[in-house]
């Protein structure tokens, strides 16, 4: 299956996406047919600070077009904070598209977990991974969401980290952790392996978007299938 990626928001997020899919794929001694196209990262923000659902849908539709004219046969966006508007694109997708946030649900409750803590965009942690947890309860930094929230907003736009931002990040896992019973930290801001990797916090952390490539590369290879509900509409 040839995969579309809706990439730039943000930058480094797109990197790791195709980092972390070839890498996986070549693992599996598969062949990648892969597509990406560039979306505005000052866009995406100004739409999601503004709650604007249905223009930032239409700017994804219009992306998933160009995906579908290059040979796609699925769609993702490269960003869980991407996913605020996630109903209104699937509405008017002319790609099936592949949820990064559906997965986790069943990945959290195979690895036996009940409680996990969450760091990304505002709209990630406030709305609890946008309520589709199921067998999971969720918790988000209970006294500075505003600020890792800005912090990470800034860090993705950059493609860059820095030492204050990691050490909030970091701070605000652990206490996730050890007062509010999280049994690990979910990294629900794909640009916040730029914080994480190659540093050990001190807890159990989760990469999102690892859980989200996997199910792509399974797709690529044809172990896995659409999943329901995942039909393109015709435009």
């Amino acid at each position: 299956m040839h995969i579309g990626l809706i990439g730039g928001i943000g930058p480094a997020a797109t990197v790791v996406y195709y980092q972390r899919l070839t890498a996986l794929m070549r693992e599996r001694g598969k062949k990648l047919e892969l597509t990406i196209v560039q979306a505005s990262s000052d866009e995406l923000v100004a739409n999601n600070l503004a709650d604007d659902r249905a223009a930032q849908a239409q700017i994804y539709a219009e992306l998933i077009g160009r995906l579908q004219a290059a040979g796609a046969d699925c769609a993702a966006i490269t960003s869980l904070g991407g996913h605020f508007c996630y109903a209104e694109t699937e509405a008017i997708s002319p790609l099936p598209l592949i949820s990064g946030v559906t997965p986790l649900d069943a990945y959290f409750a195979a690895q036996g977990l009940k409680t996990v803590g969450l760091l990304g965009t505002e709209v990630v942690m406030r709305t609890r991974l946008y309520g589709q947890l199921q067998t999971t309860q969720a918790v988000a930094p209970a006294e500075n969401m505003d600020r890792v929230a800005r912090s990470y907003l800034d860090m993705a736009l950059r493609g860059t980290c820095t030492e204050e931002d990691r050490a909030l990040f970091f701070e605000a896992g652990r206490l996730m952790v050890e007062d509010q019973g999280a049994e690990a930290i979910v990294l629900a801001g794909t640009d916040l392996g730029l914080a994480f990797d190659g540093h050990d916090p001190g807890y159990r952390v989760i990469d999102a978007l690892d859980v989200h490539v996997a199910l792509l590369a399974d797709l690529a290879t044809e172990d896995a299938t659409l999943p329901q509900g995942t039909k393109g509409k015709e435009r």
